[in-house]
């Protein structure tokens, strides 16, 4: 289990998650993001950070919530059961499964590198059409009210 970040110009940050454990609000606010937020403000510690989370247990948890208030982060919210509106679902995931299709690992470590080299392969201008096509799924999303649209 990996979680992974990315922004309008690419890849961000991927957090591998240790010893085949669950995401839950006390690693995803004490080890993930900090790491995350940390690569971002690396050139800029005062960068305005919009984070788009879907509706996962640990992204909803009020530590979760507290830890963004805290940080100044500002959350993009996310409407329930729409899969169609996450870049990881929709973009990233069906990108590098189909690059790491039948190969096989001899540890989490090694598939979790080969994952970040295949991230690493996609382009601007792929991330760039990710993002396009994430905002008008997100206008999609609220001119059909909040209803389910990928298979429309």
């Amino acid at each position: 289990m990996i979680a992974c970040f990315f922004g309008c110009t690419g890849h961000v940050a991927t957090i591998p998650l240790e010893d085949r454990r669950t995401v839950n609000a006390e690693w995803y606010t004490t080890i993930c993001l900090p790491t995350v937020f940390d690569e971002i403000r690396k050139k800029n510690k005062k960068r305005r950070i919009i984070l788009h989370h879907d509706n996962a247990s640990s992204h909803k948890a009020r530590q979760t919530t507290e830890y963004l208030k805290e940080k100044n982060i500002e959350l993009m919210s996310h409407c329930p059961y729409s899969p169609d509106l996450s870049p990881n679902d929709f973009f990233l995931f069906p990108t590098v499964k189909q690059k790491m299709r039948g190969q096989r690992f001899s540890s989490p470590q090694e598939a979790v590198e080969d994952f970040q080299n295949h991230v690493s392969t996609i382009s601007a201008s792929e991330w760039k059409k990710c993002f396009q096509n994430w905002f008008e799924r997100m206008q999609k999303c609220i001119d059909l009210k909040g209803e389910y649209f990928e298979k429309q």
